[in-house]
């Protein structure tokens, strides 16, 4: 058995003074960046691997408008190579000290919430990813809470992996739709909370 941190989306678009700024944002990639510096120092790691997702988005299409709906619809955000769909520091010089083993991007081409909708550098869907790396646990952390962590979420737990949201590591935007996730729609899909 093997287990995994999975990290969603913690970029600067989706941080305070973003693009898509999501609250407390800051405060999470800070509190994810000591998760991580514990995990690579314990005599006894918590997770075998740490996996990022971000959206990198090149030509997403409809997914980004001048008059979004912010359901389907959003302002530009995360356009690849920009610093904005940047990991936030401090989080990303902790991962980088800590060795990401998998790091997906997603959303080149067209809308994409969950991280088992993006592909690894060398081709790989997480899920071929994970399966390579003998990861059967997957912790999931980010933002947010009722968009990108939700979809993830429910992914992993749909490709057979067993999975935990990690409640005090995300944020997330609209607190009805948060209650509903934390609440129904993951312990329905077999996902426990922490």
């Amino acid at each position: 058995m093997k287990h995994a941190l999975l990290i969603v989306d913690v970029q600067n678009d989706f941080v305070e003074d973003g693009s898509l700024a999501v609250t407390g944002g800051r405060q999470l990639a800070a509190r994810l960046a000591e998760a991580v510096s514990a995990n690579r120092t314990s005599a006894s790691p918590r997770f075998d691997a740490i996996v990022t997702t971000q959206d990198w988005h090149i030509d997403p299409g409809n997914h980004f408008s001048e008059s979004p709906d912010y359901v389907d619809s959003w302002p530009p955000h995360c356009v690849a190579g920009t610093p904005g769909a940047e990991i936030v520091s401090p989080l990303a010089d902790a991962l980088e000290a800590h060795g990401v083993l998998i790091s997906v991007k997603k959303g080149q081409y067209s809308a994409a919430y969950s991280g088992f909708e993006g592909n690894t550098a060398d081709g790989h869907t997480l899920t071929q990813a994970l399966r390579d790396a003998g990861i059967t646990h997957l912790t999931v952390a980010g933002i947010a809470t009722d968009y990108c962590v939700r979809a993830s979420a429910l992914d992993a737990a749909r490709e057979g992996f067993t999975t935990t949201l990690w409640r005090e590591m995300c944020v997330g935007i609209n607190p009805e739709k948060i209650a509903h996730t934390l609440d129904r729609e993951l312990p329905a899909a077999g996902v426990s909370t922490l």
